[in-house]
């Protein structure tokens, strides 16, 4: 039995916590009025993830992750009918005879997939590179070794739109492709040809004025830093302290800063940093490993790691897997 004095106690009790709720529910409200949850706020997230959206929805327009062998495209230059073998990369064309080997072929396409998409995620990192790319229909040719007649004809076909500038080609010899060749104290070539195709044609014409390949673009003045001057043609010797030393007389300014950006940018993926590849290399560059370029040659270095351009991080092993 309840005496009043309980009673009493009880009602008490019962005051203080409801007034103790409308406290904490004042402050409550109070708190989240100082700070509030606006509608401004959600506002700018849904504006800031439909940019994604857009973005990422472009990404995927630019072609299809997915390797596979195919037959030449119907739209083809005739020309490319010496070819048996065809593998779209995000709408670049990788074009080999019948009698280069299927693992090499998909080497090769994997290792321009891993230039353009290096995190593997199934879309190309850098949308501005990749259109640059498809404008000028660029893609890689392989033909089992340089020089044969197959590739003179080839070339005989197709000089018109090469001189018009409405292809861009480079050659990916199938003898010089030597998937896993670093292990073997080899160098694989297609990490250096299709390398070039990505500078000289997306680089270069996507950011004109830090990759273009003629004098007074960010790159060519780490070049000719690199090569002790600027020389218009390959000098008959290099200053001393020159670090970049290319010597091949049929190399003109354009492909001097072509091969000086591959030259820098496997070296600071490692490409270049195995047993003996050093020396083999020291005529023509000196800084074949990431420490060396950084410590070297920081102009070049930091063109390369900045985020904004997407450089690759990790060398490309030809092993696609999106």
């Amino acid at each position: 039995m309840i005496t009043k004095c309980q009673l009493a106690l009880l009602l008490v009790l019962a005051s203080f916590l409801l007034f103790a709720c409308g406290f904490f529910e004042d402050e409550y409200d109070d708190y989240y009025d100082d700070e509030p949850y606006d509608s401004e706020y959600y506002e700018e997230e849904a504006a800031a993830e439909e940019i994604e959206k857009e973005k990422q929805e472009e990404l995927a327009e630019l072609g299809d992750a997915n390797l596979s062998i195919e037959s030449i495209p119907e739209y083809a230059d005739p020309a490319f009918e010496v070819f048996s073998q065809y593998v779209d990369v995000f709408g670049i064309g990788i074009y080999a005879t019948n009698d280069i080997p299927e693992t090499k072929v998909f080497h090769a396409a994997g290792v321009m997939a891993q230039y353009l998409d290096n995190d593997e995620d199934g879309l190309p990192d850098d949308p501005a590179v990749i259109h640059a790319l498809q404008a000028k229909q660029a893609s890689i040719y392989i033909f089992p070794r340089p020089d044969s007649r197959a590739e003179e004809e080839f070339f005989d076909a197709i000089e018109g739109l090469l001189d018009s500038g409405k292809l861009a080609l480079q050659p990916c010899y199938g003898e010089e492709i030597v998937p896993n060749g670093a292990a073997r104290g080899e160098f694989d070539a297609s990490l250096e040809e299709i390398l070039h195709l990505i500078t000289n044609t997306g680089y270069a014409h996507a950011y004109p004025e830090i990759f273009g390949e003629e004098r007074g673009t960010a790159i060519a003045d780490a070049m000719d830093e690199a090569r002790g001057g600027y020389f218009e043609d390959v000098p008959n010797s290099y200053p001393d302290g020159a670090w970049y030393t290319y010597d091949d007389q049929t190399c003109d300014y354009a492909c001097m800063i072509s091969e000086y950006h591959y030259w820098a940018l496997t070296s600071l993926l490692g490409g270049q940093d195995f047993a003996g590849r050093g020396e083999e290399i020291a005529h023509e560059w000196r800084l074949n490993t990431s420490e060396k370029l950084r410590d070297g040659d920081p102009a070049i270095y930091e063109l390369l790691t900045d985020p904004q351009y997407y450089f690759p991080t990790i060398l490309p092993d030809g092993n696609y897997s999106p």
